[in-house]
């Protein structure tokens, strides 16, 4: 069962994001004072109490009502804050103490009432206590007498968690289950992403369009599949640096990169119809240094099947991302459906193998195995190198200590060569391993 969802309505600019975030305890959306920042519904999982007693719910942010978009998204926007209403247990309603009730508030209201739902209103910055005197008025907007809060300042927000609490109290409490895999889709700008994420989750759950830059926020979609929960992570299109130019586009680029890092797996989406950009080139660099698994998946295959094969794909990517050169390579198309469930069985591969574990016992007959193969070089003024033995110490990503007499006598050239010979030896074929050496008697070391 999913849980109940509890979603944050009003006009724009009244601090629904705010909201999210503090009772969220974290930054998940997007705040800027600029008007109509968030457009998809942007959700988190929150506890309702504490221990065994908790109750969790599913929390959406939504765009304000009645924006107009500057990228003539509106009617998109629009869809996404109905689609909120429609699924909510239970809606939150925040207006703004400050400037009273407008028109947008009462289009908001009347909208509520036909929906029929539990509302809660709540009377935002209430930053100074001379703002409460203006709560009077909201009462008539039909939905009793507003709490009065401050998401800037986190006041009363213990009070909303209760009323939340005590308005969803009839309903039996559903356990919180975890994914399984949690899958970050990241890409350049209109490389298909927020496509890949409807078609898999069967509806619109974020907004696709032509315009570039139109998801802004990582939007977290939870799907099911083959019984079991998937998180996949919506992200912003990166682009390069010197091209952002506001604050919104910063935060949406540091939120994509935030969405690599809490990702057990990587989908890296190459569009098939332009050639490789040095923006993919950073995004895959971004990956490598992550120690993510990663899948490359190239989108809009219909576009280019009839002038390319795969077989060309993988030696041009294998030359152009050097440091992905393990990972899988997947020709996909979001908009027919081609090889999205490929997509996420070969995801679900990549995470089995990042959590596998090798004894010591098996490590230490592959370094015996790769000696024999190849040595490290002795370089003159260093001592003879040597590897005592080696432990795996972690998985996600697989790290292997390699215990040695003189860390500085392994180059670069024989660390690169350890790596890709624990990958053939070794159940880590298409994943980052991390190789640490570490010298036996000091506590030395280097990573690779």
């Amino acid at each position: 069962m999913s849980l109940p969802i509890v979603s944050i309505v009003g006009r724009p600019n009244v601090g629904k994001s705010s909201l999210l975030n503090c009772l969220a305890g974290r930054r998940i959306s997007i705040v800027d004072p600029t008007p109509g920042v968030t457009r998809d519904r942007v959700s988190v999982t929150i506890a309702l109490g504490e221990g065994d007693d908790a109750r969790y719910v599913e929390l959406l942010d939504t765009g304000g009502m009645g924006i107009e978009d500057a990228d003539d998204l509106t009617e998109d926007v629009e869809s996404q804050i109905s689609f909120g209403i429609s699924d909510a247990a239970v809606v939150i309603f925040v207006v703004d103490a400050r400037e009273g009730i407008c028109a947008l508030d009462r289009h908001v209201a009347e909208k509520l009432r036909r929906q029929n739902k539990p509302v809660i209103l709540l009377a935002n910055k209430i930053d100074t206590p001379t703002v409460r005197s203006e709560l009077g008025e909201l009462n008539r907007l039909g939905f009793g007498e507003p709490l009065d809060i401050s998401a800037k300042h986190n006041r009363n927000i213990n009070e909303v968690l209760a009323r939340l609490a005590d308005t969803l109290a009839h309903l039996p409490p559903e356990p919180l289950r975890e994914p399984v895999l949690k899958l970050a889709v990241v890409g350049k700008r209109n490389a298909g992403k927020s496509t890949l994420i409807n078609a898999l989750a069967g509806e619109q759950r974020v907004i696709v369009s032509q315009t570039p830059g139109t998801t802004r926020d990582s939007v977290d979609v939870m799907i099911d599949h083959a019984g079991q929960k998937l998180l996949l992570i919506d992200t912003a299109g990166v682009k390069r640096k010197k091209k952002i130019a506001s604050d919104v586009e910063y935060y949406s680029q540091h939120r994509a990169m935030r969405s690599v890092r809490r990702a057990d797996v990587v989908a890296l989406m190459i569009d098939a119809s332009e050639p490789v950009s040095q923006i993919d080139k950073n995004l895959a660099g971004i990956i490598a240094d992550e120690f993510k698994p990663v899948v490359i998946v190239v989108n809009k295959w219909d576009l280019a099947r009839d002038t390319n094969n795969p077989e060309d794909y993988a030696d041009y990517f294998a030359k152009t991302f050097p440091s992905l050169s393990y990972a899988p390579i997947v020709m996909a198309s979001a908009t027919e459906g081609l090889n999205l469930r490929e997509t996420i069985g070969l995801g679900e591969q990549l995470f089995r193998q990042a959590q596998t574990r090798v004894t010591t016992g098996q490590l230490n007959t592959v370094i015996e195995a790769i000696l024999d193969k190849r040595g490290p070089s002795h370089r003159s003024g260093t001592r003879r190198p040597k590897i005592y033995y080696a432990s795996q110490v972690a998985v996600a990503p697989p790290t292997i200590v390699c215990f040695v007499n003189d860390v500085r006598s392994f180059d670069r050239s024989y660390q690169r060569f350890l790596v890709n010979q624990f990958r053939e030896y070794l159940p880590f074929e298409e994943i980052p391993i991390r190789v640490v050496l570490r010298r036996s008697q000091s506590g030395q070391e280097r990573s690779i």
